[in-house]
């Protein structure tokens, strides 16, 4: 593991080209604009490994552009963030926390909090579902507590 701050290990990363004598991307630049594309679009994991494998083929040798979802999170997250993802209701009425927690279907407009199909009759199934709508929560306090800490 790395002693440098995780501020120096951003600021590396923000430095390093993506291959010797092109200076339009970073490494860091470049794997942010990919995640950014990823969130918009919904892009899965598996298809995200792809894309980078394909690139990391396309660019000229000796390129530092990474090759996998993880290894592009660990230049993206170094600090290894906190985050809680917390299940809401699809028209934003309540979150499914504290006293909603054990709920299905939202108290106020009746919408069920699972992505339901067209053939779903059967209530149960549609708890076994995938949630409809999830925040993902970034608590500021830890995530300052790790950006002064040590990598």
């Amino acid at each position: 593991m790395s002693t440098k701050p995780v501020f120096d290990c951003l600021k590396d990363d923000s430095l390093t080209q993506l291959y010797p004598g092109y200076s339009s991307f970073t490494c860091l630049s470049a794997v942010l604009r990919l995640f950014n594309m990823k969130a918009k679009n919904g892009w899965t994991d598996r298809s995200f490994t792809e894309l980078l494998e394909f690139l990391h083929e396309i660019l000229p040798q000796g390129n530092t552009f990474p090759t996998s979802h993880y290894e592009a999170k660990k230049i993206l997250c170094p600090m290894g963030l906190e985050y809680q993802k917390i299940h809401a209701c699809p028209n934003d009425c309540i979150f499914y926390r504290k006293e909603f927690e054990g709920l299905h279907k939202c108290p106020r407009c009746r919408v069920s909090g699972y992505k339901v199909k067209d053939d779903d009759k059967d209530e149960y199934d549609m708890k076994k579902g995938p949630l409809a709508k999830v925040l993902w929560y970034l608590p500021i306090i830890p995530r300052l507590k790790t950006f002064f800490c040590q990598c």
